[in-house]
């Protein structure tokens, strides 16, 4: 989700400031959550700052460029293979193991497509039955 803007945020100080409304209903009127408003005025008090905290960042990714190039690499070498099957063969040369999830997202990242062969041939044309009186499919 985006952070409120500065602009947006001076508002709701501003009001709370000027007025003697309650946070409860501050936060009704501007329709912001109420542990918005007391996150922003907590902010406000102990900094001095309500712009917006700059992003965590989220979790450090589990692998390097090196072991993204041995997954590309594996694809390549084995288009038809399951997502097991390549957890399984990264995790013998590389001894990390990583979920089938894990593997999905991180092909779906690298734009990679795993296309199945087929276990049957895909029909050309269509045939056509018929029988005195009677045609099925296309002629």
């Amino acid at each position: 989700m985006k952070a409120y803007s500065l602009d947006f945020r001076k508002r709701i100080v501003g009001t709370y400031l000027t007025e003697p409304i309650s946070q409860r209903k501050l936060a009704r009127r501007f329709w912001v959550s109420l542990s918005f408003v007391e996150k922003l005025l907590k902010q406000l008090r102990e900094t001095g700052e309500i712009a917006p905290k700059p992003h965590g960042g989220g979790h450090p990714p589990k692998l390097n460029a090196q072991q993204l190039d041995l997954v590309t690499a594996l694809v390549a070498a084995d288009n038809d293979a399951t997502l097991e099957e390549l957890c399984e063969q990264f995790q013998r040369q590389t001894r990390i193991s990583l979920s089938r999830s894990t593997l999905g997202r991180l092909l779906q990242k690298l734009h990679l497509t795993r296309k199945k062969k087929r276990s049957t041939p895909a029909n050309r044309r269509h045939r056509v039955f018929s029988k005195p009186g009677l045609t099925i499919g296309r002629p």
